[in-house]
């Protein structure tokens, strides 16, 4: 019989639920057709959530707290899960968002999007639009407004120290019309600016750099230690195992070396903007 395999609780949030609830089950002494007794669902649902591969309904939390005394835990999971939704984050996102608020440094890698805490409102609703069509109109309306709501931040005195870095990709390749394209670039200029803060472009003719394989932000914390969020189009992982994270930083530190300076950054920023408003954008 093959070794049973756990599932990975750092992959996404399901999975982490998943794995908690096996480790409790099992501490408690119950197999799964012992703890789905009483409830409405079967051992085979119940097995696709330990597995991270269901999400479990607001009924068996409350089953599930009843019976292995966890003292409603799984039952708050089910709510934050609700709060996330009318937040307008996503699920996986919520924590991020809070924790940006606490935090005292922010450093982001952007590869293909703008990142959010620089995004415009026109830009921010082209993303949802191009990537979650099917959303109904509330919805995106929601979603926008959480995104420009996170920029709150840089209107506080105690705001984070910022550095992004961004793929010359994101300015070359609009993904708005000329004139609103200029808006986006003089607003990433504008934040940075009034933040204090650090803006770095990779340049086009970077063809190998470190992180090639996708965004990542991290976040430090006065009085936490760092962690690393990185995000594909329908799931997002935050990472806070100190070995990796460490890996991650230095990631980050290299690809600060492979970027141009700051005032060569800026530069090209502004530049692009003019040719937007000119009509003068590189092909």
């Amino acid at each position: 019989m093959p070794a049973r395999k756990d599932p990975d609780a750092s992959a996404n949030v399901p999975s982490f639920y998943g794995a908690e609830l096996r480790y409790r089950r099992e501490l408690a002494g119950l197999t799964l057709e012992q703890l789905a007794a009483g409830s409405y669902r079967g051992v085979p649902f119940l097995s696709q959530i330990e597995r991270g591969e269901r999400r479990m309904p607001l009924d068996l939390a409350q089953h599930v707290d009843k019976v292995l005394e966890t003292d409603g835990f799984f039952e708050r999971r089910c709510e934050d899960a609700r709060r996330a939704r009318q937040s307008g984050h996503a699920e996986y996102f919520a924590d991020v968002a809070e924790m940006e608020r606490d935090a005292e440094s922010i450093e982001e890698w952007a590869p293909t999007l703008v990142p959010g805490l620089l995004q415009t409102e026109l830009y921010a609703r082209r993303v949802v639009h191009v990537s979650l069509p099917w959303l109904r109109p509330e919805t995106v309306e929601r979603q926008v407004r959480a995104r420009m709501d996170r920029a709150d931040i840089w209107e506080r005195d105690d705001r984070p120290a910022f550095w992004a870095i961004l793929h010359e990709s994101l300015i070359r390749r609009p993904l708005l019309p000329p004139e609103p394209m200029a808006d986006q670039l003089e607003h990433i200029m504008q934040v940075v600016t009034s933040a204090q803060g650090v803006l770095q472009v990779l340049p086009e003719t970077a063809a190998a750099h470190p992180l090639m394989m996708g965004m990542i932000k991290v976040m430090g914390f006065p009085d936490a230690p760092p962690v690393v969020y990185t995000e594909g189009l329908h799931s997002g992982q935050l990472i806070d195992f100190p070995a990796l994270v460490k890996d991650y930083r230095r990631s980050y530190d290299l690809l600060r070396a492979a970027a141009l300076s700051p005032e060569a950054s800026l530069a090209m920023v502004e530049q692009a903007a003019e040719d937007y408003r000119d009509g003068k954008q590189r092909a």
